[in-house]
């Protein structure tokens, strides 16, 4: 078909979504953006499972370590981006692979993003003091108040989630439940949308096997160069997360290790709920040849 097409390849994490990902973009001779919401940040490629020198070597890679730790970034940004970038991608291509597993960057290519304001930093200072200075409660009554429309479906054991739509509200003057349309929009490019799947307790194994290898890579010595900034929000994410406590002298190092395993368990699953929403995704079965099965379904 000659057409422009985003071959997007999505999974959860640990599911070997970049490895097929460079041997598609190296059978098309196309390049990769990644859909990372950790990977965009430099100082950090072990914690995250960057693309390795090698691989960013093998295929051009977007979106890859571009951004310092204390900047902001957001899925809207990240489709404003990639949209800007595309045609000059296709240009040489007609082809582009996309990886990665941040649901909501795939989602905001994918079908587009409402239109919500860029947060000052002002804003973001207050809302996550409303947190620090408080806990999960406080947010959640918060968000009570501003938007109890919202508050009714918001994931309310996701502080994160609960911060960004106190922030909005704050920046906007509006209730976050107001700006939602919720209208997907339309593409003038073709999408191809795969994601593989393990059975869980193969993902798990893959998982844990995962995190001892990010050990022998020096996610230590990676975390404790960062961790003057745990207060970033580019760092509250699992494995660092667990370090920083470690370093606090809350939990002994095993007990770090085992709860790094088990919240990126967590993590995974989270990924599968969503992915198994979306009836526009073609499944791909580790134990069969997944490469020939895109190349076959292009």
């Amino acid at each position: 078909m000659n057409q422009n097409t985003l071959i997007i390849i999505t999974g959860p994490t640990g599911s070997g979504k970049t490895s097929l990902a460079l041997d598609l973009a190296e059978y098309l001779k196309c390049e990769i953006i990644s859909a990372d919401s950790r990977q965009l940040y430099k100082d950090i490629p072990i914690g995250t499972a960057a693309p390795t020198a090698d691989d960013l070597a093998r295929i051009k890679h977007h979106f890859v370590g571009t951004l310092a730790l204390d900047k902001y970034y957001s899925a809207a940004q990240f489709e404003s981006d990639v949209i800007d970038l595309l045609p000059t991608l296709f240009k040489s291509n007609k082809y582009v692979v996309m990886c990665g597993g941040s649901m909501m960057y795939v989602d905001a290519v994918a079908h587009g993003i409402d239109e919500i304001p860029t947060i000052s930093n002002e804003t973001r200072t207050k809302a996550y003091e409303l947190y620090e200075n408080g806990d999960i409660d406080t947010i959640r009554s918060e968000l009570h108040r501003l938007d109890p429309e919202y508050y009714t479906i918001v994931d309310k054991n996701n502080p994160k989630r609960i911060i960004h739509a106190i922030e909005i509200i704050m920046e906007s003057g509006c209730k976050y439940s107001e700006l939602r349309t919720g209208q997907t929009k339309i593409r003038p490019f073709r999408i191809l949308k795969f994601a593989i799947e393990f059975p869980r307790d193969i993902l798990f194994e893959r998982i844990n096997s995962r995190v001892d290898k990010m050990i022998e890579q020096g996610i230590i010595a990676e975390a404790l160069h960062a961790y003057p900034f745990r207060h970033l929000n580019s760092l509250n994410t699992v494995g660092y997360k667990e370090l920083f406590a470690y370093f606090d002298g809350k939990m002994d190092y095993e007990t770090a290790l085992s709860r790094i395993a088990k919240n990126t368990r967590v993590y995974a699953k989270k990924q599968m709920t969503w992915l198994k929403k979306d009836n526009e995704i073609i499944w791909l079965n580790p134990q069969v040849n997944m490469l020939q099965h895109i190349i076959d379904r292009i």
